[in-house]
């Protein structure tokens, strides 16, 4: 059993260099991106991790379905095909289905969630 808290201490995260380099359009800022795998790989059918990201805004037709958490910092997330936005912080908890056009507003210097995606 692993316990995920928001406030708890977030491990020591790897560079995974920017969003850019994970498929996604960057919009504004550079956004460098960070992560630690917990579960799986990052090519398996199902994985779980921490992911952290930089402020900055992005564009990403998700590639996974994805369960995240927020651990620290905010974001806005925006479904470019319903024009859906919802304003996220630490404690809250998001459900995104694969193929969704998804725009990221990363509003904190950095912004950390723990994610469960099935490809």
């Amino acid at each position: 059993m692993m316990a995920i808290k928001a406030g708890a201490p977030i491990p020591e995260l790897e560079s995974w260099g920017t969003v850019a380099d994970l498929g996604s359009t960057i919009t504004e800022g550079e956004v460098l991106a960070f992560g630690k795998v917990s579960f799986g790989t990052p090519t398996s059918s199902v994985s779980a991790g921490y992911f952290a990201c930089t402020k900055g805004k992005f564009d990403m037709d998700y590639p996974f379905t994805e369960q995240a958490v927020v651990l620290e910092g905010e974001c806005v997330l925006l479904n470019r095909e319903t024009g859906h936005s919802v304003h996220y912080k630490a404690g809250d908890a998001w459900f995104v289905e694969k193929g969704a056009p998804i725009s990221w507003q990363i509003l904190s210097e950095r912004f950390v969630k723990h994610y469960l995606a099935v490809a």
